[in-house]
């Protein structure tokens, strides 16, 4: 338990050693009022988790938290040459991608019990730990990771079908299209008679 806890302390002190929006506004605060910004992160970490609890705004910050944070250090992991961070973070995105969906039908009935965000910001966190039983991939190993394997060639073999089926709609839409645009081009609309020039036979006298 204190590895954990020392794990996670190492990571948020790296963090607020960085440089980036955050820790700017956080060392102008500092400067201002003398708490160091360590203090700063506990106290907005404890406004955040009364907020969690109590705040009408507990969805949207609870979706910042699961997003803002991944995002980033995805970003850097897009950026730096080490491939193993990449794997970390598309293992999350996975797992966050499949309990957007889950949370999409059941949010109806889950929002109405107590500490719901606060338990599913925990969750996130969990997913997200710098752990060796991190959530996302203790979920990935042991069920997304034989579900796919399981139904792979299925599911292969659906999406092609329809890629193929979408592809084939595409170019037959599209061939109607500029048939329809060549036809109206080539019939056109009807141009106007063009106008008789005057004979210059005579004419023959009428009798009255």
């Amino acid at each position: 338990m204190f590895t954990i806890f020392a794990k996670i302390k190492d990571r948020v002190e790296a963090f607020l050693n960085e440089k980036n929006i955050v820790t700017d506004c956080l060392n102008k605060i500092e400067e201002k009022t003398g708490i160091k910004k360590r203090y700063l992160a506990l106290g907005a970490a404890g406004v955040t988790g009364a907020c969690l609890l109590f705040g009408y705004g507990a969805s949207l910050l609870c979706n910042l938290i699961g997003f803002a944070y991944p995002a980033y250090y995805s970003i850097k992991a897009i950026e730096s040459p080490d491939k193993e961070d990449d794997t970390q973070w598309l293992t999350y995105w996975v797992i966050y991608g499949f309990f957007s969906v889950g949370e999409f039908f059941s949010d109806i009935f889950l929002h109405w019990f107590p500490f719901y965000y606060v338990c599913k910001c925990l969750f996130l966190l969990w997913c997200m730990a710098p752990v060796s039983w991190n959530g996302s991939q203790i979920l990935y190993r042991h069920v997304v990771r034989p579900c796919f394997l399981k139904h792979e060639a299925r599911v292969d073999e659906m999406v092609n079908n329809i890629g193929g089926t979408a592809m084939s709609a595409a170019e037959n839409a599209t061939r109607e299209v500029l048939q329809t645009l060549v036809r109206n081009r080539t019939i056109g609309p009807a141009e106007p008679e063009a106008r008789r020039l005057p004979t210059s036979a005579p004419t023959e006298p009428t009798v009255d």
